[in-house]
């Protein structure tokens, strides 16, 4: 390789490593002046195809995203300037600038001006509201964030939830037509609307997260990327929104989470259940992160959210250097205030695995056979393989074996099927001792 490639390449990775942190500070940045996140993606994918240009000849600038930012918000003014020529035109000839929706659009070249120079970490919140706006299907809003927020590209996005890329890229225009039909404002929202939009907000980055920690589909039963980028976002919230109790419980429960990433697969990539996980392998960095968030989260106040009751679960796994001494009362108390929060059929099955480790398996199987006949956990496949280990520790092994067996055919992921197929076997030979 000759050191005129060698340069080229070295400034490519450069700009993927630049792009994938500032891509999103330069999209709110030029959504505000534009009020279009679909043309502010467009021109900071300009302000990109511009650095890919000028970058391998005359270096990496010293501070690249402020080049790319400045870069965009240039494009940004001229693209309002030329609508704002055409529009004046347009009334000289009496016709009006059609808008998004059919609406007249009246470009305001003062006001984009002013606009550009506005405060980034604002411009940023509302990115965040915006991509996850509840008028966009949970798919929409999972794949827009990880587009606009995420620095993701389509193809990345498509492998890590193994669909095909054409179905992101429709997802995504879809959504920015969407937003842009239902002109939803590019803003922070405020008042009860805001509990809601920050609700929404709070679930993508949870969906994306529990995605990657425990795949659905797919021959891997962990896609580590995914995990960083739900957290990298949940840090990045959580400095945005101080105030926010419910943000620093979803950032101190992905923190804890992300901390057993390391022991929770076998060197062959199987699956590691959490009681047989080498708690040393545990990172403690993170671990000590997500106590700081949890404290922050309790010291706002008030009765405590489902991702910081979530998160104090979590914690209580990671005092514990040892899984025999885990506070399985104090985290059996959690699940019953979490089910009092949040009273799904998901949050109940996870309670009675608490309760059965605080009080054992016969109070536990009881609180999971009322769940058998719930029809939203009738393709579950936790809710069969948990009452087969239930079935398994009070000795009947044969009605477990059924259970992990059918707990197989339910789940998607490979490394999940292969381990619940291993546990009925072993379920079988039990039962002929």
């Amino acid at each position: 390789m000759t050191a005129s490639a060698s340069g080229t390449d070295d400034a490519r990775r450069a700009i993927e490593a630049v792009w994938r942190i500032e891509s999103a500070r330069v999209i709110a940045g030029v959504a505000r002046i534009v009020r279009d996140i679909g043309v502010a993606e467009e021109l900071a994918q300009d302000a990109l195809v511009a650095a890919l240009e000028q970058w391998p000849g005359a270096g990496v600038p010293d501070n690249p995203g402020a080049w790319l930012m400045a870069t965009a918000k240039h494009r940004a003014i001229d693209l309002v300037r030329r609508k704002e020529v055409f529009a004046r035109k347009l009334r000289e000839l009496g016709h009006t600038l059609e808008g998004v929706g059919g609406q007249a659009y009246e470009p305001d070249f003062a006001a984009a001006e002013a606009a550009a120079d506005g405060d980034i970490e604002d411009d940023l919140l509302r990115l965040v509201f915006t991509a996850c706006h509840p008028v966009l299907s949970t798919e929409a809003r999972v794949a827009l964030t990880l587009r606009l927020l995420g620095g993701l590209t389509t193809a990345e996005i498509a492998r890590a939830f193994l669909v095909p890329e054409p179905t992101v890229a429709q997802r995504i225009v879809r959504a920015k037509r969407t937003l842009a039909t239902a002109d939803v404002p590019f803003e922070q929202p405020h008042g009860p609307d805001r509990v809601e939009r920050l609700s929404s907000v709070l679930e993508v980055i949870y969906l994306v997260f529990n995605e990657g920690y425990s795949a659905t589909a797919g021959d891997d039963w962990m896609r580590p990327a995914l995990c960083e980028d739900a957290l990298r976002l949940a840090r990045v919230l959580a400095g945005l929104m101080p105030e926010e109790a419910e943000v620093h419980g979803l950032a101190a429960l992905l923190e804890i989470q992300a901390s057993r990433s390391a022991a929770r697969t076998g060197p062959g990539g199987q699956p590691v259940l959490l009681a047989d996980q080498d708690r040393r392998r545990w990172d403690q960095l993170l671990i000590r992160r997500g106590f700081a968030a949890l404290a922050r989260a309790e010291a706002a106040g008030g009765p405590p959210g489902p991702y910081t009751l979530q998160a104090a679960i979590a914690a209580c796994h990671a005092r514990a250097l040892d899984a025999r001494d885990t506070d399985w009362r104090r985290i059996a108390e959690l699940y019953e205030a979490l089910a009092r929060r949040t009273p799904t059929p998901v949050v109940e099955l996870n309670r009675a695995v608490a309760v059965t480790m605080a009080h054992g398996p016969r109070e536990g199987l009881a609180l999971v056979d009322r769940l058998t006949g719930e029809p939203s956990l009738r393709g579950y496949h936790l809710l069969p393989s948990v009452r087969g280990d239930l079935l398994e520790r009070l000795g009947r092994h044969a009605e477990a074996r059924e259970e992990f067996l059918r707990a197989a055919t339910l789940t998607r992921n490979e490394r999940e099927r292969s381990l619940l197929v291993e546990r009925a076997a072993r379920a079988s030979l039990a039962a002929k001792e």
